[in-house]
């Protein structure tokens, strides 16, 4: 019987001929923690009696969810990664480099056929790059630590392949929104999605990545997308070349095949408070909105930045809209900068921030008061979410975000675009 994506991985991360169900101690190839997770990563990790990180240079703490920090608690959390770091000779991050899933990979520590494992729940980006990537806790991160590897149980794979080509005004962000419509928040629990059809192969590593980043929201273990040229020129262009992926068998045994052909397609909105109350934007009348936010591990990428400058370019931000705009690296910030994009959302009337997670995660940077509505380009949108249990989440495409903010309410973007 031939194996998914999933069971090759796991198979080559055990030495042994494993199939989805079993249960295996598998060795990882790299780790990731954060801000919001490492410190109790340590803390369990020295009450373990470790002397050494297995691997360490391929773990990678991050500072992302509240740089610079608002407070002295987080400043000294930040100095306990610091003192981690240097002790232990792991890979950590500065203030402003980055939200730790966009660093991960522009670092070259995600890689096809790779196993990895984050301690936050959309790790499963990685998967973009055709490795197996999950989130896990602190006090596993901690034994992976101490050990290099961690006990799994191998998922089934379920297969989605769309089809057809997106309509104009339609991108990733509502494709995934709309999968997360379908399925639910747990349609897909524990189960390894494998990506494919002509809709994944047309859309960029930055538009799957934005698919990847939301399986977690269905339930799933993880999202796996194919290598392809595009996956190479990825690598390529951070100096860490691959030229091979992991494909399926032939005859791969999968748990379900769902086929969606996406050429009718419109813009997706996820409405309050869950991630799976999406609704096509043609059922959505006369919402105000008083925030909108595009950035995060989800849409913070150049593209999505582009898609927003593309709306924004010659146009004001609506009196009394609050407007942030957070690239997802360093490295997109300095390209956004080189292309005018910056300018163009700053002539617009937008506010642009560090990098980092401060809105989306509600820690700090853009924290909305009470009984207002948010539209984001983020990845959830649940009571609290951005730091206000009293505010109202709403989830679309940049697109769509960076219309609303023109017009002051939720608006289709085919309405503004030429």
């Amino acid at each position: 019987m031939g194996k998914t994506i999933a069971e090759k991985i796991f198979s080559a991360h055990t030495g042994k001929d494993v199939k989805a169900g079993d249960l295996v101690i598998a060795k990882l190839d790299a780790l990731m923690g954060q801000d919001g997770t490492s410190p109790l990563a340590i803390k369990v990790f020295e009450e373990l009696g470790g002397e050494k990180v297995v691997n360490a240079e391929r773990v990678l703490l991050v500072m992302d969810h509240s740089v610079p920090p608002p407070n002295e608690g987080v400043a000294n959390l930040h100095k306990l990664m610091r003192d981690f770091a240097e002790k232990y000779g792991t890979q950590i991050t500065e203030f402003g480099e980055g939200v730790c899933h966009q660093v991960f990979m522009e670092r070259g520590l995600a890689t096809p056929g790779g196993l990895v494992i984050g301690a936050d729940s959309h790790t499963c980006t990685y998967g973009v790059l055709n490795c197996f990537s999950t989130g896990v806790g602190s006090s596993e991160l901690a034994a992976a630590m101490y050990t290099g590897k961690l006990w799994f149980k191998v998922p089934n794979t379920v297969k989605i392949i769309l089809n057809g080509k997106l309509p104009k005004g339609v991108v990733s962000k509502d494709v995934v929104l709309f999968l997360a419509g379908y399925f639910k928040a747990d349609g897909l629990t524990y189960k390894a999605i494998e990506f494919d059809g002509e809709v994944i192969r047309d859309l960029s590593i930055d538009g799957r990545a934005t698919i990847t980043n939301m399986v977690v929201e269905m339930g799933a273990k993880a999202g796996i997308m194919p290598f392809d040229e595009k996956t190479k020129e990825f690598f390529k262009s951070i100096g860490f070349p691959q030229e091979k992926g992991v494909e399926a068998d032939p005859d791969a045994e999968y748990e379900a095949i769902y086929e969606f052909n996406l050429s009718n397609l419109e813009p997706q909105v996820a409405m309050p408070h869950t991630v799976d109350n999406v609704y096509p934007i043609s059922q959505i009348d006369n919402v105000k909105i008083h925030e909108a936010f595009i950035g995060t591990c989800t849409n913070g990428r150049l593209e999505d930045l582009r898609l927003a400058a593309s709306i924004l370019k010659g146009k004001k931000v609506s009196k009394n809209v609050k407007m942030i705009i957070t690239p997802a690296s360093k490295r997109i910030f300095i390209q956004a900068m080189k292309e005018g994009l910056i300018d163009i959302f700053l002539e617009a009337g937008a506010i642009v921030t560090n990098p980092g997670c401060g809105p989306c995660v509600g820690t700090h940077q853009g924290i909305p008061a009470d009984g207002e509505n948010v539209i984001s380009t983020a990845n959830r949108n649940f009571k609290g979410r951005m730091g206000n249990n009293k505010a109202f989440i709403h989830l679309a495409s940049p697109l769509t975000v960076a219309a609303s903010a023109i017009l002051g309410k939720i608006t289709d973007p085919r309405e503004l675009m030429d």
